[in-house]
């Protein structure tokens, strides 16, 4: 069977740096960082003070007020990154074929500050079970992709998929395969998160996975440094519109870039560390490039994982050096976590925007608030520090790695 071509028509951006796929391109090559003090709730007996919040964000200016409260946060900067997507696709909506649009999207945790806030109601009272009847379609992690294709009225495929912070990635390579298949003509995929409340924040700090750099938000996300203490919470949503090459050809659409592939491993080693040799993320990028149908050698830049971890960073990067070899050191690899902060379920489509962005305007966003080398880490590796560096990049990769050991790549190339 011949697969089938698939490629990016359409790009919608919510994130700490931008509220839409502009603002984030220009926050990315600018090295802006999204981190800030926490505004949400009082952060005095919180380890961690500071995440990578939304600004100037609000959602009745793009959802009527009474669907909105019907809707966790996560599910609002879906609809919102998703519509801005469709919108950049120029999709005719009365012309498609909506039994052959799908909806295949991303999240980790799902409606967290719901469920949060339903059991401290319930704690606070006396007892009787006196819930919102909107607590479970509110809080349920599938309920994004349903409320865009209701929207829309898109009737293929709609699903979630949940692999920690790997979600969205999976979720690209899902509706990449979806249309390859030929199950469908265009997918509507990305992923999105909303994970910045007590909870997420509480428990984040008791795993010590977050940066408690209080002193200094800003810098506080600084993948590959030898300085670096953890993660930076973030929030917002990715959207992709894929679509068939012929089917986009047809109707004229705007290409970005062509989707060739991607790959899944899993860790198989620890409930939240990873391989301390990369041994999954090896299988991953190999996976990837061997389903793109391309070499090491090919590829022009890496958005990594990165997330800003003493442990996962520098696994990666021996990763990476392991499966490219020489040609390793001619890669540009960033982190954009570095000024994002880390989305957790929308990390890989945000991260996915940004090579597909990349590629579209010759220029590598930088990895930003590295001060101090780490002697754990190649020196000849190209980790694109401080500064944006233009590069021609035709062929780009995106890694994200999920809690459980769950790995997911994808790969883009620009259209022949």
């Amino acid at each position: 069977m011949e697969l089938k071509r698939v490629v990016v028509t359409g790009l919608g951006a919510l994130t700490p740096i931008g509220n839409t796929k502009e603002e984030y391109w220009e926050g990315l090559i600018s090295g802006k960082s999204g981190a800030a003090p926490i505004t949400y709730y009082d952060t005095e007996k919180f380890k961690t003070k500071f995440a990578c919040e939304l600004k100037n964000f609000n959602v009745t200016d793009f959802i009527d007020r009474k669907e909105a409260r019907k809707m966790d946060k996560f599910a609002q900067y879906a609809m919102v990154a998703a519509d801005e997507a469709i919108a950049d696709s120029k999709l005719d909506l009365d012309k498609v074929n909506k039994l052959r649009v799908g909806v295949i999207w991303g999240a980790g945790i799902g409606g967290l500050e719901t469920f949060q806030q339903e059991v401290l109601n319930f704690a606070a009272g006396d007892g009787t079970p006196r819930f919102n009847p909107f607590f479970i379609p509110k809080m349920i992690a599938d309920i994004a992709p349903g409320n865009i294709s209701i929207k829309h009225g898109f009737m293929g495929p709609n699903y979630t998929t949940v692999s920690a912070c790997a979600s969205s990635a999976n979720a690209i390579f899902d509706a990449l395969n979806s249309i390859r298949l030929g199950h469908t003509d265009i997918v509507v995929t990305g992923g999105s998160e909303a994970a910045v409340t007590i909870a997420g924040m509480g428990g984040f700090n008791a795993m010590h996975a977050l940066s408690t750099r209080n002193e200094s938000p800003e810098t506080a996300s600084r993948p590959f440094d030898a300085t670096r203490d953890g993660f930076v919470l973030g929030e917002g949503a990715g959207a992709l519109v894929l679509e068939e090459y012929e089917h986009a050809k047809a109707r004229g659409a705007k290409i970005y870039a062509e989707c060739v592939g991607g790959g899944l491993s899993s860790d198989a080693h620890h409930m939240t560390a990873p391989h301390p040799e990369g041994i999954g993320v090896i299988a991953v990028m190999k996976n990837c490039l061997e389903n793109a149908g391309l070499r090491p050698e090919d590829v022009d830049h890496i958005n990594t994982h990165g997330t800003s971890t003493p442990l996962g960073d520098v696994a990666e990067l021996k990763a990476i050096s392991e499966v490219f070899g020489s040609h390793a050191k001619n890669i540009n690899i960033n982190s954009t976590k570095s000024m994002t902060g880390h989305l957790l379920g929308a990390a890989g489509a945000i991260e996915a925007i940004s090579v597909i962005l990349a590629m579209e305007h010759g220029i590598v966003p930088p990895t930003i608030n590295h001060t101090t080398v780490d002697e754990n880490i190649d020196p000849e590796l190209n980790l694109t520090l401080n500064k944006a560096q233009k590069r021609d990049v035709k062929v780009a990769m995106s890694n994200t790695f999920g809690f459980g050991g769950h790995n997911a790549c994808v790969l883009f190339k620009k259209l022949d």
